[in-house]
């Protein structure tokens, strides 16, 4: 049977693709341009678009599992109750959805709270879901990189409760062994929830040490200006999402974004490996 991967050409979502085919699984990519796809051929591909109903019934035909991944857009949540339903619809009682960890504290911020919502709907519906809880990516740092290398700062107000980081190649593996977890079941398996964490909880001050020892040259942290980090994102992004940005950024200083008891522990036996360090991802994208 097959595994539909919506999201499919975005950080994540090639990932998922890449451990999906790694361990043998057949999949169907959903994707707005097939230009950018460049899967393996083993990949098929079909053009399409979360609010284009005609096009995601026909991806989720003969489809037996679904990973679904929206984007951050202002139209996301009306995105993923549509893909939730078309694929009710269809029968498709195998799902694997991408939400994030503390969607149920960050509740002032748009993008969690959509995601909560999601959430709310697979239990209310019924729906048979792995629901997976990212925290921040640490590929979002290749934004900064520039910034921290040619002003000597770290720009990022994520203050001194700490984040648990994570790669999106360790969310991608966990999500593919979810899938095919799922997809191999005799009979659909319940609603269940995984922390997506890294092994370390960065702080401000801890992030910008770890830049310092791989460049070999004092980084500093200026301070906790939210303001100031919407203000910057309104160069490179619309308003709404900039302020998104900075609601988020706010609750990074107020609640952290932290592991429960045993997140690493269960990651770590799920993979079979260490998770991938913020020290080794940052010397990766240093280089």
């Amino acid at each position: 049977m097959t595994i539909l991967v919506t999201g499919a050409t975005g950080n994540v979502g090639r990932n998922v693709v890449e451990q999906l085919v790694n361990r043998g699984a057949d999949v169907r990519a959903l994707v707005r341009d097939p230009s950018k796809a460049g899967f393996p051929a083993s990949v098929e591909v079909i053009q399409g678009d979360l609010l284009d109903v005609d096009s995601l019934r026909s991806a989720i035909s003969g489809v037996s599992t679904l990973f679904l991944l929206n984007g951050v857009v202002a139209d996301e949540y009306t995105q993923a109750l549509i893909a939730l339903n078309v694929a009710r619809e269809a029968g498709i009682e195998r799902i694997v959805y991408l939400s994030v960890i503390h969607s149920d504290i960050y509740v002032n911020v748009p993008h969690f709270a959509g995601k909560f919502g999601v959430e709310r709907m697979i239990e209310q519906m019924g729906m048979n879901a792995t629901i997976l809880r990212p925290a921040y990516y640490m590929d979002n740092e290749i934004t900064i990189k520039d910034v921290v290398t040619g002003y000597g700062i770290y720009p990022m107000p994520i203050g001194d409760k700490g984040l648990a980081m994570i790669d999106a190649r360790d969310v991608g593996e966990v999500a593919a062994i979810e899938l095919i977890r799922r997809e191999q079941s005799a009979t659909p398996l319940p609603t269940n929830r995984i922390n997506l964490v890294g092994p370390d909880t960065l702080t401000a001050a801890s992030a910008a040490a770890i830049w310092t020892e791989v460049l070999g040259r004092p980084i500093a942290y200026p301070g906790d200006d939210t303001a100031g980090f919407e203000q910057n994102l309104r160069a490179f992004m619309p308003s709404w999402m900039a302020f998104d940005m900075r609601l988020m950024a706010e609750r990074f200083l107020s609640d952290g974004m932290l592991p429960e008891v045993g997140d690493v522990d269960r990651l770590t036996t799920l993979l079979g490996r260490p998770l991938r360090t913020y020290r080794d991802h940052v010397a990766q994208i240093a280089g």
